[in-house]
Parts: C-alpha cells; sequence; structure tokens
C-alpha cells in the first residue's frame, strides 16, 4: 500500500478487503474495497486495475450479505457502506492535512 491506513476508521476492513483482492476472494471486505476503489486510488492506494476488480460489487456485496445474514442483509450493507465512507473521508482529511502542513 502506498498510504498506511493504521487508526483510521474502517482500516481493518480495507486492510482485510485489499489482502482478499489480491488473493482474489470475493469476501464481504473486497467488495467493499471494490465499491470505493475510485476514491481509494484517488487516496493513493494501491488497488488491482478496474478490470482485475469485481463487476458490479453493490449487487455483490448485497448477495453475499443476504446469504449470510438473510433480512439483516440490508442493515449490514447500509453499516459497511458507512464505514467505507468515513474511511474514505478520513483519508482525504489526512492527505489535506498533510499537504497543508
Amino acid at each position: 500500500m502506498a498510504r498506511t491506513q493504521a487508526g483510521l476508521p474502517g482500516a481493518d476492513l480495507l486492510t482485510a478487503g485489499l489482502a482478499d483482492l489480491a488473493r482474489r476472494r470475493e469476501t464481504a471486505a473486497a467488495l467493499l474495497v471494490a465499491i470505493g476503489a475510485p476514491r481509494l486510488r484517488a487516496q493513493g492506494i494501491a488497488l488491482p486495475p478496474p478490470e482485475a476488480l469485481p463487476s458490479e460489487p453493490e449487487r455483490r456485496l448485497y448477495r453475499h450479505l443476504a446469504a449470510l445474514h438473510g433480512d439483516d442483509a440490508h442493515g449490514r450493507y447500509n453499516a459497511l457502506i458507512r464505514r467505507l465512507v468515513s474511511c474514505e473521508r478520513s483519508l482525504e482529511a489526512t492527505r489535506g492535512r498533510v499537504q497543508s502542513g
């Protein structure tokens, strides 16, 4: 990874997702990273090329969660998306502090 994310909200999911993508494993974390790929790339996170990422990661994540959690899938999906957005915003804020400092 080009940047460290330790201590940021959602860093655990980001780290796990990047490792799973590298191993070509379709996990909730990998799909979440695929969803956030454009913003994560913009923050210097090294990701596989777009063509190597799963297609339709939003649908795949929801199906994955539905298979594991049934009726709880919707809430879990939204919670994961909130964690992703929080991580992305933290990365952006960190980058802004580094550039202005």
